[in-house]
């Protein structure tokens, strides 16, 4: 059983910045990454990952702005958002897929607002 625990998430101004973590109970060296987000009435929608070998993929939404990253020895993953939007508003989660099980993070909640 592999545990996601995610924190970071809050209240922040547009345009401001926040910086999301979620902690894996067991190594991230060999797996992918990703943080995936939930807008009340949308579908979870990917936003970033990050690969085995270290290379992120950005949703077209969120390049430029938002930036993930990993600290192996920390087995910890990281979502740095930039230049946020009313439109990043949502529930963030952490996901990763070991041994053919998929695992989630509980979520954590950013909200951008004035």
């Amino acid at each position: 059983q592999v545990q996601l625990v995610e924190s970071g998430g809050g209240l922040v101004q547009p345009g401001g910045s926040l910086r999301l973590s979620c902690a894996a109970s067991t190594t991230i060296r060999s797996v992918i990454m990703r943080w995936y987000r939930q807008a009340p009435g949308k579908q979870r929608e990917l936003v970033a990952a990050i690969t085995t070998g270290g290379e992120p993929v950005y949703a077209d939404s969120v390049k430029g702005r938002f930036t993930i990253s990993r600290d192996i020895a920390k087995n910890t993953v990281y979502l740095h958002m930039d230049n946020m939007k009313a439109e990043d508003t949502a529930v963030y989660f952490c996901q990763t897929r070991m041994s053919l099980t998929t695992y989630w993070g509980q979520g954590t909640q950013v909200t951008v607002s004035s």
